[in-house]
């Protein structure tokens, strides 16, 4: 393996403007490589690629928009070259029961991170043949185990799961790998706007303990960077994830269980309401008329 696998290489990050994007781009940089930042927040990219030692470049761009995904990988090209490594890293989320969310924000959710993924595969493929490149699918413990309250996120992660698996499986004789990234909570302003919110609040807290731990962003981002250099299959953080993905078959009757007994007490202290999207991240992303960014906003 070369002593510096990412130096002058170019790589795109999306959700780039902030959380793990940044905390990413920031650890990337460190170690050589060139940046292709996309996201929603023009002029928090524009910072975050003025203070990185390497060249950088910020594009605001909706990973859901095909047309405008290929107009910017040209410019990717243009300016950086061809990207050797893309991590599909954008998402939002929202909670809630399923019921009462709202339809057209429940679909937003999927859209930008299973969709929204993939035509992030699909616009950057090309390069990543020339290059044979590394492609990186930010999941979740969602994906692993689905949730009460976290219907979109969850299956939009699990979703995220199984589109990495069959898009490494076609393209691997083209030496193009395909890595999944399951993270457990870290600590964005996506989290901490959840714990706002009482119904993602309790979610997190009748957890076990080793599971409701929320995780520096930059140690998260220092871990996926390592994978990335390896061009890991998979890479879990933190690495007990990995006993909940050999052991996933035994999850969904046991959370079925603990809802079943939890839930109505929890609901009476505190009625359990839909959150919106979450965080600024969720309320910078330019959703469809309708889709509501808060509680107050829905239809």
């Amino acid at each position: 393996m070369e002593r510096d696998p990412l130096r002058a290489r170019t790589v795109v990050v999306t959700g780039a403007a902030r959380g793990v994007g940044a905390a990413l781009a920031r650890e990337l940089s460190s170690r050589g490589a060139r940046l292709a930042l996309l996201g929603h927040e023009k002029a928090a990219l524009e910072a975050l690629a003025a203070e990185l030692p390497t060249r950088a470049a910020a594009w605001e761009v909706d990973v859901t928009d095909d047309a405008g995904m290929a107009d910017v990988a040209r410019e990717v090209r243009a300016t950086l070259g061809a990207p050797s490594v893309v991590i599909a890293n954008a998402g939002i989320a929202e909670g809630g029961p399923f019921a009462e969310t709202d339809a057209a924000s429940w679909r937003r959710v999927i859209d930008v991170n299973l969709t929204g993924s993939a035509i992030t595969a699909r616009t950057f493929l090309p390069d990543m043949v020339d290059t044979a490149g590394y492609y990186l699918q930010i999941a979740s413990l969602a994906s692993i185990g689905a949730a009460p309250m976290m219907s979109a996120y969850c299956a939009s992660k699990s979703g995220v799961e199984a589109f990495a698996h069959s898009f490494r499986a076609e393209v691997a004789h083209q030496r193009i790998a395909v890595g999944v990234a399951y993270l457990n909570w870290v600590d964005t302003d996506m989290i901490r706007d959840a714990d706002e919110h009482a119904v993602l609040r309790e979610l997190r807290g009748h957890m076990p303990l080793p599971a409701r731990r929320v995780h520096p962003v930059g140690k998260v981002a220092s871990r996926l960077v390592r994978a990335v250099e390896r061009r890991r299959t998979s890479v879990y953080v933190p690495g007990w994830l990995l006993a909940a993905q050999l052991g996933r078959a035994t999850l969904p009757p046991v959370v079925m269980r603990l809802s079943r007994l939890t839930l109505p007490r929890l609901a009476a202290r505190e009625p359990f309401r839909p959150t919106g999207l979450l965080g600024a991240g969720g309320r910078a992303d330019p959703a469809p008329v309708g889709v509501p960014r808060t509680p107050d906003e829905r239809v």
